[in-house]
């Protein structure tokens, strides 16, 4: 089969597009025809060795992947061949950049039905991130305020759906680029963040403050002033420190994201129910992703991009 994979870290002159061996399910697995993978920036840090996630060389990148069942393994029950399904894969093993893959089966879930397979690979991983950030380290609820800042990323735009579907008053800092489409995500209120002092924008703290950017961290540590007495601070920029405030009680939490097969059928429930909007803005061929990958180390890509093989 086709496949992406390295054999060493390194920079995007690493992955190698070829011929590899079909895998086959074991106990407790399927195995997928890939409709797509989606790319991640993970991805180019396991490529690129700087971000402490142990896989086994060589590898094939992309954790997040939709498809068919095309095999399954002993003891599996509840899944079917033929049956369409996307799934947020392990990431230490082998992903989604191939003709086909491995998943565990308590990792798959029934794919939306109103959207066209292939699309659906750039749900899993961001929409869980964006959810566990709101509410298994936000504690988010109805009535309250939340500042997002970096919210014209792929993560950011679903945190404003799910907020304010959650009932929550949603503030958010874009840039021009992205401010149309962040607003139809359901913003009460958008910041320029290139011209304007977020902070000075602000008519009042907030309850929790999520940040999606790499954003300096003496701003960040500022912009803790933002959250109310008891509230929360959520970042998932894991390579730096997310800063709270003990004297006024104000948490920290950083957001290493987690599969969760229950709560990604919700979130496809969400999407075939309308209320969640999957945004895809590029598709390219599998033979294409080492291009990707330098666009991606180079902070070229903006937007949800998938891979079809």
């Amino acid at each position: 089969m086709k496949a992406v994979q390295f054999h060493e870290v390194g920079g995007p002159e690493v992955l190698q597009y070829g011929e590899i061996e079909q895998p086959v399910p074991a106990a407790g697995q399927v195995r997928l025809r890939v409709a797509a993978s989606a790319y991640n920036a993970a991805d180019n840090g396991m490529r690129a060795g700087f971000l402490p996630i142990p896989i086994e060389l060589p590898h094939v990148p992309g954790y997040d992947v939709s498809g068919t069942v095309d095999a399954i393994g002993d003891g599996v029950t509840g899944v079917s061949v033929g049956d369409a399904v996307i799934a947020f894969l392990p990431m230490e093993r082998d992903g989604g950049a191939a003709e086909f893959v491995i998943a565990p089966a308590e990792a798959v879930v029934a794919a939306p039905t109103g959207m066209p397979l292939a699309d659906a690979a750039a749900l899993p991983s961001v929409a869980l991130t964006a959810w566990q950030a709101l509410f298994d380290d936000g504690h988010l609820r109805s009535g309250q305020r939340l500042l997002v800042i970096g919210a014209g990323g792929v993560v950011g735009k679903y945190a404003v759906q799910l907020a304010k579907r959650a009932g929550a008053h949603v503030i958010a800092t874009a840039s021009p680029r992205s401010a149309d489409a962040v607003r139809a995500a359901g913003a009460d209120q958008v910041i320029d963040h290139t011209d304007t002092d977020v902070l000075g924008a602000l008519d009042g703290q907030v309850d929790v403050l999520l940040n999606l950017a790499a954003i300096d961290p003496e701003q960040f540590a500022a912009d803790v002033a933002a959250v109310r007495d008891g509230g929360v601070v959520v970042s998932t920029t894991a390579f730096m420190a997310t800063p709270g405030d003990e004297s006024r009680g104000v948490r920290a939490a950083t957001v290493f994201v987690l599969p969760n097969r229950e709560r990604l059928a919700e979130l496809v429930a969400l999407v075939d129910a309308g209320a969640l909007t999957v945004e895809v803005t590029r598709r390219i061929p599998l033979a294409e992703l080492p291009a990707l990958h330098a666009e991606g180390a180079a902070g070229r890509i903006a937007g949800k991009v998938i891979v079809l093989p």
